[in-house]
């Protein structure tokens, strides 16, 4: 049996038969078309530039002749363009189609764009959500795809089951709208500093003819052990206690000091080294010798 909701007079559905529109067809929007289609929600496209989506079209989305077309066809509005700029462009010619609809804005922004996106959706009468898709095109609709939402908690509610088609990890993790980007940036910053770590590493043993790929096993072995130290790193970050269990910043000098040696003397960049260096001195200089690694968030907030 589907489940039914009556939301601003409009009788709609959460499971497979709820009509949803995606508006952006690049390859996170299609992906996004493809995943619905796929699980049967009839699915209405619209993209600036017709005819970018063909192959969603034969396998049975409507493509809308215009924007209004495309947010008239389904209670529920997925959004996916480049920036927050193009989502009010492109959504200008509908605002008075946008009233009673529930649109999701799965683009990528920062917390205050995504606050005043909410603002912008309440004044033309839409419930919105604001979601941080953590996944690249081909992960969508994957069981581990996680894909952050926030917003009321109703909205996102009613059409739970029909997001979690995106991603199994569909989540409202908070009813403020800004979160999501702003876990999105710091997962991301994760993410880069974990890449640029390792391509510095293989730069290294490469001077060796050391291949990439059999630095690799050692690599994310070693990275699941970096990952043990967060757990205590993080309660003494909620704490602000930063006594030391496992290292403290002045044992960590020397080992620094080896890896910007290294890197200089063989013609690897050592900027990240000596960024490091310089966060070690700074909290050492601070009278913080002795404190755990995790001390050096004072940088930060500052």
């Amino acid at each position: 049996m589907v489940a039914r909701h009556h939301r601003n007079g409009q009788k709609v559905t959460d499971m497979a038969e709820t009509p949803v529109t995606v508006i952006g067809m690049g390859m996170m929007g299609r992906a996004l078309a493809a995943a619905f289609l796929q699980a049967g929600h009839p699915t209405t496209i619209w993209n600036r530039t017709p005819g970018r989506a063909q192959a969603l079209v034969e396998a049975g989305a409507s493509e809308a002749p215009t924007v209004g077309a495309a947010v008239t066809a389904a209670p529920l509005v997925i959004v996916c363009v480049r920036d927050y700029d193009a989502v009010r462009d492109l959504l200008a010619p509908a605002e008075t189609e946008l009233s009673g609809r529930a649109l999701v804005n799965l683009t990528s922004g920062a917390s205050d764009e995504a606050r005043a996106m909410a603002g912008w959706a309440a004044d033309h009468g839409a419930e919105y959500l604001d979601g941080a898709i953590m996944m690249t095109p081909p992960g969508i609709g994957a069981p581990e795809t996680v894909i952050l939402y926030g917003g009321p908690s109703a909205a996102y509610e009613a059409y739970e089951q029909t997001l979690r088609v995106l991603g199994g990890g569909t989540t409202l993790i908070s009813t403020d709208v800004g979160l999501p980007s702003l876990y999105d940036v710091a997962l991301l910053g994760i993410m880069w500093s974990t890449f640029n770590g390792f391509m510095h590493g293989a730069a290294l043993l490469g001077t060796e003819k050391i291949a990439a790929t059999d630095f690799l096993p050692m690599a994310t072995d070693w990275l699941k052990g970096v990952a043990s130290f967060l757990t205590a790193y993080a309660h003494q970050i909620d704490a602000n206690s930063f006594a030391a269990a496992d290292a403290t910043l002045e044992t960590q000098v020397p080992p620094v000091r080896h890896l910007i040696h290294e890197s200089r003397m063989r013609g690897i960049d050592a900027t990240m080294a000596e960024y490091t260096g310089e966060l070690l001195a700074e909290a050492i200089d601070c009278g913080h010798a002795l404190d755990s690694y995790a001390r050096v968030i004072d940088h930060f907030r500052r």
